[in-house]
């Protein structure tokens, strides 16, 4: 089980993202764990987190997140994907990039 944590700025649009991911593991199969936090919560949440996406209004965050997230990868979500809610496409590439298959 994969542990994915979407990080936002106020998380309405961020929920709604978790929803389509979510469909899409079922429909993938795929073992994942994935939650919703604003930024103000990331130290709180990063125990067993194997990486953290951002929102793309919360990208200026990327240096300050991965100096505190240490060893945990972290990426900006890419805002098409994004706008267009596409849950399976981030889904897929999350899990690429934590070497699930």
């Amino acid at each position: 089980m994969k542990n994915i944590l979407l990080m936002c700025s106020a998380g309405m649009s961020t929920s709604i993202m978790v929803k389509n991911m979510r469909e899409a593991a079922t429909k993938i199969n795929a073992e994942v764990n994935i939650k919703a936090i604003p930024e103000q919560s990331l130290s709180q949440n990063l125990v067993g987190t194997d990486i953290i996406l951002l929102g793309p209004q919360v990208g200026f965050l990327l240096e300050d997140t991965r100096a505190i997230a240490k060893d945990i990868p972290v990426r900006v979500i890419d805002t098409m994907d994004y706008g267009t809610m596409n849950g399976e496409k981030i889904l897929r590439q999350t899990l690429d990039i934590l070497g699930v298959k």
